[in-house]
């Protein structure tokens, strides 16, 4: 009974990263955004906005 205790949850950890990996290759998700390599700015960018001071609470949506 203990042995199947361990391998009972190991199965089914098994079944879901197997079912997973099924999905991944059935429905393959084409991201641009993730092909792309993310943009540097250049030195002379200037940030226009600058931190709140502490103890300010931020604004309520």
């Amino acid at each position: 009974m203990a042995l199947l205790a361990v391998l009972i949850p190991l199965l089914m950890l098994g079944v879901v990263l197997v079912l997973g990996r099924y999905e991944e290759l059935l429905l393959p998700q084409k991201d641009p955004g993730r092909s792309q390599p993310a943009a540097v700015p250049s030195a002379g960018t200037v940030v226009a906005s600058s931190p709140a001071p502490a103890g300010t609470p931020a604004p309520s949506p």
